[in-house]
């Protein structure tokens, strides 16, 4: 192989590498956006709490308001309810969007955008089990 084929080769490899991070950055930043647009919906939804959209009153109906019901997880651990479940879904997608080898842009998308309710879900589960909310 001369050394031209060899410099070739490497200008590809390059440009291989700039695409996978290019698509890895598109997917993290379309599905983490809209995890982080949606993650109050999904507290809705695993807690049945009052939560709604963001544009909607986002957690101005939140069971935290009333007395009388159990607390909403996500609501009443501070810092920790706010943070961690939004920062384990976008760490999971980060880790499909940039997973070294071959796989399909739309596939990373598609993964990337199941891995949000999938961990969402079970991180609302341990949260509601750590603090008996169903009990």
């Amino acid at each position: 192989m001369t050394a031209g084929g060899r410099s070739d080769e490497r200008s590809a490899d390059g440009r291989r590498r700039l695409r996978h991070w290019i698509v890895g950055a598109l997917v993290l930043a379309s599905t983490g956006a809209l995890a982080n647009a949606f993650m109050i919906d999904l507290c809705d939804l695993v807690y049945d709490c009052g939560c709604r959209s963001l544009w909607d009153g986002a957690a101005e109906d939140c069971n935290i308001h009333d007395a009388t019901t159990h607390d909403c997880p996500w609501c009443t651990t501070g810092r920790l309810g706010v943070v961690l479940p939004p920062a384990l879904v976008l760490a999971t997608q980060g880790l499909i969007a940039f997973w070294p080898g071959r796989l399909a842009w739309w596939k990373r998308l598609l993964l990337a955008l199941l891995a949000f309710p999938a961990v969402g879900g079970a991180v609302g589960l341990g949260f509601g089990l750590a603090t008996g909310y169903w009990s």
